[in-house]
């Protein structure tokens, strides 16, 4: 996984990740990548659906429909192919075909007596709900650029809250005012000029490819031994390559080479056991997986753009 995301949100982020892999034995939480069936019912060309629960499916799957999702109430995690970032109330987020995602929420909604309700007004449609002609149509053309937008996951920010209202209250529509109601949704979104795209553009073009066992298992190792002193060819080793094949492989994958990919992890651990403000930055620096803390102190500050000590004051 390459993680794409704003300098601000980095730290948020990689903590999450490093602790959701670090609990996933705990949690039974399978991140195997599942197929789940999201069509629509015969009588209707996409599915609109208030979903209330405890707590979102803790599944990482994809499916060929896209996914529009307005998030009503709850907060937690949410993994877009390759950004993991903090979710949140009021949030609207498209995500195209096929792409890998999951909403985790947050410890408090897993405990054994929480009151608290996950919420989402969730729609899933194919790209050609309307008729393989649809996206054709010369008026059509912005629609048609937000769904290859969508492939990469689309945060849609500021959003005028009628237009939310809009999209929740497809919920109590019928038929043809429906139909026109989700149409009109999809062009406002398509030309609304405030948003951001949540996972690389090199995941989705490796995504293919990142499906084969070899990547998975190389994943596993890393996410299992990223605070212990692990090394290019140990984790080679286990894609049964040689250490300079792995290095190109990674590297072409990932845009970035596999010492980068190990810092980032490392370091997303540290902001954790940092946030949480029950361990000394030394300690941090050695139990994240580095064995000296000037190096500690560099690889920081280059990933998230400031000290350790700074970020204790800014987020602590």
């Amino acid at each position: 996984m390459v993680f794409f995301l704003p300098k601000v949100d980095n730290c948020t982020s990689f903590v999450d990740f490093c602790s959701l892999s670090i609990n996933l034995c705990l949690e039974n939480l399978n991140m195997k990548l599942h197929l789940l069936d999201r069509a629509s019912a015969k009588h209707s060309s996409f599915t609109v659906s208030m979903n209330q629960s405890p707590y979102f499916l803790k599944v990482w799957h994809h499916h060929p429909e896209l996914e529009l999702v307005v998030i009503r109430k709850s907060t937690g995690t949410r993994f877009i192919g390759d950004s993991i970032e903090k979710f949140e109330e009021g949030e609207v987020v498209l995500i195209g075909r096929n792409l890998p995602h999951m909403w985790l929420n947050d410890e408090c909604y897993f405990e054994k007596n929480s009151t608290l309700v996950a919420e989402a007004v969730v729609i899933y449609f194919s790209e050609n709900f309307l008729g393989d002609g649809f996206l054709r149509a010369p008026e059509m053309r912005s629609i048609a650029n937000l769904f290859e937008r969508a492939r990469r996951g689309i945060k849609f920010i500021g959003l005028p809250p009628k237009l939310i209202d809009d999209l929740e209250n497809l919920n109590g529509l019928h038929g043809f005012d429906k139909t026109m109601g989700f149409v009109n949704v999809l062009n406002k979104l398509s030309k609304h000029s405030r948003y951001r795209f949540l996972s690389s553009a090199g995941f989705v073009d490796s995504f293919k490819e990142a499906e084969n066992e070899n990547l998975d298992r190389i994943y596993a190792y890393i996410f299992k031994n990223f605070n212990t002193p692990i090394r290019s060819r140990d984790v080679a080793d286990v894609a049964n390559m040689n250490a300079s094949a792995f290095s190109r492989f990674f590297k072409r994958i990932h845009q970035k080479t596999f010492t980068r990919y190990l810092n980032e992890i490392r370091i997303g651990y540290a902001c954790k056991l940092l946030m949480e403000n029950k361990n000394t930055v030394t300690s941090v620096c050695f139990e994240s997986g580095f064995n000296n803390i000037s190096n500690f102190n560099r690889q920081f500050k280059s990933i998230v753009g400031m000290s350790p000590s700074d970020y204790i004051k800014l987020y602590a």
